[in-house]
């Protein structure tokens, strides 16, 4: 916590110190809830003008486990979820003995004294609170209920240590329970007032933020795959064909119970190669479709997306990446699907590839790649991953009047129609949507076959040719297109930290903080995977160092998936990788530890 101010209160009552920030993280079991209590204070920031950025991890296994759930409030920017705790809520001894080592120096471990059992040692370290928690909450909703609200009990105790906005908390509890039972939600709110009344002890100060940075527009508070999906519907999109897998299943549950409102359709198929199919077949007929999954889907629906790359078909794809290869950490983040999103599927296959770098970013790059998709004729894949798609993030609420757009099918006749005319020099050409009629009398034909201008099966080799030189120079129309991704910090110096994906944060606050320590550290976020901007050479060249900070395997040769694509691009050999595959976020400490060990072993080499 970033303390800017301290009053001492009169008596035994506790000193008000006022926070710019608090980390806060809730340690227990994935059966306690403690979801919940994360949602709902990331939530009440966003409603209360703050920023906020969470980061959680969930058991594999259907019976639950631990899990935790790690919240970061500021009054100024939030980049990461942040490296060290200055709360630790635990509702079980394993919950205390493995995280409390997460905590700052000085920092907060409240936990639940029915289960708890705090060690000496670490008391002379952290600031020791106990509650019964489990006990007070039965006592506050009655027996039958055990402890199951537990969370929202402690939600109170939180409430009460930092100040939070009582009634705004209240109506977020109630927003959760509406349409259950009445009796529910008088439980819950029980169980929160009887949390928030329990005295902290006079030992414990009570914190409060400091006024936030008023925003000119309304927030907007939600997670990495609530922001696709709505980008989705945004976009125009009216119809999506998934199978359910993890963490890809939200996105697939959002879109079937919010197309139907907007006229549209998703189907629940019986298998990976029958969802693209079916978005296949959506797209041809006018308007493009969307279909998802994760890593293992991925590589089910490979066979089917030759066949749209073949037939220049529209189409969006969704990969929320996991931990792999197989099943692998179905609840862990990685980024090891860049190379078959690239390079999946067998003969040469040219696709879209783009990379979300936020929640906020989610919701925009949805839009761009319908927009690419239709203007491209091209399949694209959005490259999310577990680390934000279970993020919480507050952002600027849309302008749904603007970036809404209607994508239905254009039937005016036209004079001929060639889907495959080599004639434009950047290979760029479109469907008509079928029905649409033709002067000509020449209605083309789409088939995974090489094919004519007009679609019909063709074994020229000159057509092969001219065929696949005009799938590539349609990417590569695409990639001069696109802007070149702003610097974070000077546009020289000697370290660039580069990264994709749900890396951006935490990297951007490493070389922020590298700044701040007089180093010369500036940092480069990559959305546009495949085909990357041109110019990124003439940034590169202002570095000694660049350093490529991704969440997959260094790899047989020592470089990440990313880090590999720009030495084959760039021939630039101090372009390295920077890895790991613990399943967890980068912490920003981590970064800035391994890009110095990287500087010394080449500097070693040298």
């Amino acid at each position: 916590m970033s303390e800017t101010a301290t009053t001492a209160a009169g008596g035994a009552a506790p000193k008000v110190s006022n926070v710019s920030e608090a980390i806060i993280r809730i340690a227990g079991n994935s059966q306690d809830g403690i979801q919940a209590i994360g949602g709902f204070l990331a939530r009440l920031a966003g409603r209360s003008e703050q920023e906020v950025m969470t980061f959680m991890t969930i058991p594999s296994t259907i019976s639950g486990g631990p899990s935790i759930f790690q919240v970061r409030i500021g009054s100024g920017e939030v980049l990461s979820s942040g490296d060290e705790a200055d709360v630790l809520l635990c509702f079980y001894q394993h919950s205390y003995e493995d995280h409390v080592s997460s905590l700052k120096k000085g920092g907060i471990v409240l936990y639940d004294s029915d289960h708890v059992e705090p060690k000496a040692e670490w008391q002379q370290t952290y600031h020791h609170l106990g509650v019964p928690i489990s006990g007070l909450t039965v006592e506050a909703i009655g027996g039958t209920a055990k402890d199951k609200g537990k969370n929202i009990f402690s939600l109170g105790l939180i409430a009460k240590m930092f100040d939070l906005n009582l009634p705004k908390l209240e109506k977020l509890i109630g927003e959760r329970f509406t349409g259950k039972d009445p009796s529910i939600l008088n439980n819950a709110l029980a169980a929160f007032h009887a949390g928030y009344g329990h005295s902290l002890g006079s030992v414990l100060e009570v914190f409060k933020f400091v006024d936030s940075q008023k925003k000119d527009h309304p927030q907007i508070v939600m997670n990495g795959n609530e922001a696709l999906g709505f980008g989705l519907i945004a976009a125009g999109v009216r119809f999506g064909a998934g199978y359910p897998i993890t963490p890809w299943s939200d996105i697939m549950e959002l879109l079937r119970r919010e197309l139907p409102k907007y006229g549209g359709t998703f189907v629940q198929t019986e298998d990976e190669i029958a969802a693209i199919s079916m978005a296949i077949g959506a797209s041809y007929a006018g308007r493009v479709a969307v279909t998802g999954s994760s890593g293992p889907g991925i590589s089910l629906k490979t066979e089917a997306l030759g066949w749209a790359v073949m037939a220049e078909m529209p189409l969006v794809i969704v990969d929320v990446q996991r931990g792999g290869p197989s099943t692998g950490m179905p609840t862990n983040v990685e980024q090891s699907d860049l190379n078959i999103a690239v390079f999946g599927g067998h003969g040469d296959s040219p696709r879209v590839v783009i990379a979300p770098a936020n929640v906020e970013d989610c919701f925009y790059m949805a839009i761009e790649a319908v927009n690419i998709a239709r203007k491209y004729s091209v399949p694209v894949i959005i490259l999310s991953d577990q680390g934000i798609a279970s993020r919480i993030e507050a952002f600027e609420e849309p302008n749904l009047e603007k970036v809404c757009q209607d994508i239905s099918p254009d039937f005016t006749p036209v004079a001929d129609h060639k889907p495959y005319d080599l004639a434009p020099v950047d290979g760029v050409t479109r469907h008509v949507a079928p029905g649409t009629r033709i002067a000509s009398g020449k209605y083309p034909v789409v088939t995974g076959l090489e094919h004519d201008e007009l679609g019909h099966p063709t074994g020229s080799p000159k057509l092969h040719a001219q065929m696949s030189a005009k799938r590539r120079k349609k990417l590569q129309a695409l990639g001069a297109a696109l802007p070149l991704p702003q610097i974070y910090g000077p546009a020289e110096g000697n370290i660039l930290l580069v990264g994709w994906g749900s890396t951006e944060g935490p990297i951007k606050e490493a070389a922020a903080r590298a700044r701040a320590a007089g180093d010369s550290v500036s940092s480069l976020h990559i959305r546009h995977v495949n085909p990357m901007p041109n110019g990124l050479e003439n940034i590169f060249a202002g570095f000694n160092h660049v350093f490529v900070v991704e969440m997959n395997d260094e790899g047989i040769y020592g470089y990440g998936q990313l880090a590999s694509l720009l030495r084959a691009r760039y021939c630039d050999p101090k372009i390295r990788g920077i890895n790991k595959v613990d399943g967890l976020n980068w912490k920003v400490k981590d970064i800035l530890s391994r890009a110095n060990d990287a500087v010394a072993t080449g500097l070693r080499k040298m």
